[in-house]
């Protein structure tokens, strides 16, 4: 049984995030984009946590599922499984340095989590933000969470990000090894982030035992965030002992199929760069330059790509063996967007997106299955066509993302008529 997964956004209780993230909204969209199995996100919120005892039913699975009485509109939902899971952050000091680290803790039940947040408590304010920021270590959360249930998933978050993750170039470490030390066994994944993608990451062989997945950290329920990043199992029932048999110790029944990517050089952080001087750099010319930025003078904030050059141990473009594929997808609303020049959650956007999703049931079907455009080509504009068939051929313009500026990217010549003649639209993926 197939299960697209996007196991890693916010809630309502997170800074930043959305009014809409509740559990209703994300069910609704999450239905449109395809996804069927998605986190609850920020458990360890005692609000949130209420709503998930109030609104989610179990069955013993260790997957849950939004009750009838909540469903925004049933006729377009289906079933879409929820797993218990939150993204922490600890901010603590090694060796006289300060580390930061994003990392995502997923339990099997809420009683489990009930007893995680309770042993917590006592470490931090789980009232103060959805993604609850502690003193601990990772290590410390990681030997607390197997106490309470030896089949918690631990999964460090981004682990490229500058400033908050694992390999970080501000405030991260050079190995896992270093960072858990002889806990590092029960961490059964990695997570890629936005400005990175398992290709990048498949140059390390330190990463070689560990599963790499790919989610969305979505502050937002709508389809330009939600599952923009997505991770596809194979699993042989819907339930958690499956998905933990395929991140732990995959097989034929139970394993990862696929994964869906940002295209990294659109994450906010892939070059190196300085955001208020307008300094954008590739690792070659930020070695040019001696790391520091050409106007100020200031060290720049170094990005992933010069990040995994200075940790690989192997040449770019290094096919990782028995790794599943990875497909880099744009999301649907910001080709619709580009198309007609405008934004991605305006009326006229958002109302065509639900003509295209609603034909083939839903955003993944299209760009993953054996869809056919031209089925639809009458009943959207000419430019969104255009656009969806420029995009399978990768006629992409790419300009990287820098210290906290997203990236773009742009589809070549949208308006070209003579592109009209040879798009054509790919077989299956699958």
């Amino acid at each position: 049984m197939r299960f697209f997964a996007d196991l890693h956004f916010h809630s309502k209780y997170s800074r930043a995030c959305s009014k809409d993230l509740d559990l209703e909204h994300l069910v609704y969209w999450s239905k449109l984009k395809g996804l069927n199995l998605i986190a609850t996100a920020d458990f360890t919120h005692p609000f949130w946590f209420h709503e998930l005892r109030t609104k989610l039913e179990e069955d013993g699975s260790g997957f849950l599922r939004l009750k009838k009485e909540y469903q925004i509109d049933s006729q377009i939902e289906k079933e879409i499984f929820f797993v218990p899971s939150v993204e922490i952050s600890s901010i603590f000091s090694r060796a006289g340095q300060v580390k930061r680290m994003h990392y995502l803790v997923i339990l099997p039940d809420l009683d489990s989590v009930e007893k995680f947040n309770q042993k917590l408590s006592f470490r931090g304010n789980l009232r103060s933000d959805g993604r609850p920021i502690l003193g601990l270590e990772p290590k410390a959360v990681l030997e607390l969470g197997l106490s309470v249930n030896p089949k918690m998933i631990f999964i460090p978050a981004h682990i490229w990000t500058p400033w908050f993750s694992l390999f970080g170039s501000m405030s991260g470490f050079n190995s896992i090894n270093e960072a858990f030390g002889d806990l590092t066994q029960f961490i059964p994944a990695i997570e890629t982030g936005l400005s990175s993608d398992p290709e990048m990451n498949w140059r390390l062989s330190q990463l070689d035992p560990f599963q790499i997945v790919s989610s969305s950290d979505a502050h937002s329920p709508q389809p330009h965030r939600i599952g923009r990043e997505a991770t596809v199992f194979e699993l042989e029932k819907p339930n958690y002992a499956s998905l933990f048999q395929a991140l732990k110790n995959p097989n034929e029944k139970n394993r990862i199929e696929l994964t869906i990517e940002f295209y990294p050089e659109e994450g906010k952080y892939h070059y190196d760069g300085h955001r208020s001087c307008q300094i954008s750099f590739s690792p070659e010319e930020s070695k040019r330059n001696n790391f520091l930025c050409p106007i100020c003078a200031k060290k720049l904030t170094i990005g992933v790509l010069s990040r995994v050059e200075e940790l690989a141990d192997r040449p770019s473009g290094y096919i990782g063996l028995n790794r599943p594929p990875a497909k880099h997808l744009i999301p649907l609303s910001e080709i619709i967007a580009e198309a007609l020049k405008s934004g991605p959650t305006t009326k006229k956007v958002l109302d065509l997106y639900l003509t295209i999703v609603n034909h083939f049931e839903n955003e993944f079907n299209l760009f993953l299955g054996d869809a056919d455009i031209n089925e639809i080509k009458n009943k959207i504009p000419e430019p969104v066509w255009l656009g969806l068939n420029k995009f399978k051929k990768g006629e992409l313009k790419i300009k990287p993302g820098y210290d906290g500026v997203y990236g773009e990217i742009k589809i070549l010549d949208l308006d070209e008529a003579e592109s009209k003649k040879t798009a054509e639209w790919p077989k299956s993926l699958f």
